[in-house]
């Protein structure tokens, strides 16, 4: 469970953690890379998803805004804080929620979700082979997990074949799509990053 420290320290990155491309998207450019990425595995719209450390909420706008009905849970006040702003727009966004909670454990109904989709979240777990279990019990019988994980060249992270293990070892299948193209990060990169789709079929 994520303890004081920890939310004081991801409140204070908030208001610039969406300088970063992958963060904000707001380059056209690797904002259509990351859309064409997970609409061509995500099920067809209104699936409902379930965004786990939503941060800034750019990834539950974006699936919001191609027709997903998403709830976005992040722990940090002030990520949500700003993902209600990006949220709210001048038209705001219909299906869209978002709710303060810590992931490890989501307060959120099981067997009601379609997708559940984390990104860069898994490594940041006290345990992550718990928090998955946890999150798997949130799918439908047909639902599938989205992973966006990496190991960065500075030793922090989980390795592509550690998560695809987590994910087999949790009873699901998992395909591996390595994410190296500079599209996704707004810049070339050195370290492993990638997705993961675990599905029960």
């Amino acid at each position: 469970m994520a303890d004081a420290d920890e939310i004081a320290a991801w409140d204070g990155e908030a208001d610039t953690f969406d300088v970063v491309a992958d963060h904000g998207l707001r380059d056209p450019a690797v904002r259509g890379a990351w859309r064409e990425l997970l609409l061509g595995v995500l099920p067809e719209p209104p699936a409902r998803v379930a965004d786990l450390g939503c941060g800034t909420g750019t990834l539950s706008v974006l699936l919001a805004e191609s027709g997903f009905e998403v709830d976005g849970l992040d722990f940090s006040p002030r990520m949500i804080a700003r993902a209600e702003q990006k949220a709210n727009g001048p038209d705001g966004l219909d299906g869209l929620r978002f709710t303060e909670a810590d992931v490890f454990d989501p307060p959120l109904a099981e067997a009601t979700y379609d997708v559940v989709l984390c990104r860069h979240v898994l490594w940041a777990m006290p345990d992550p082979a718990v928090a998955l279990g946890r999150w798997l019990r949130l799918l439908t019988p047909t639902g599938r997990l989205l992973l966006v994980e990496g190991r960065w060249s500075n030793g922090v992270g989980l390795s592509a074949e550690h998560t695809v293990r987590l994910v087999e070892e949790a009873g699901r299948t998992a395909a591996l799509t390595r994410l190296v193209d500079p599209a996704f990060w707004g810049r070339r990169i050195d370290d492993d990053r990638y997705l993961v789709v675990g599905t029960d079929w």
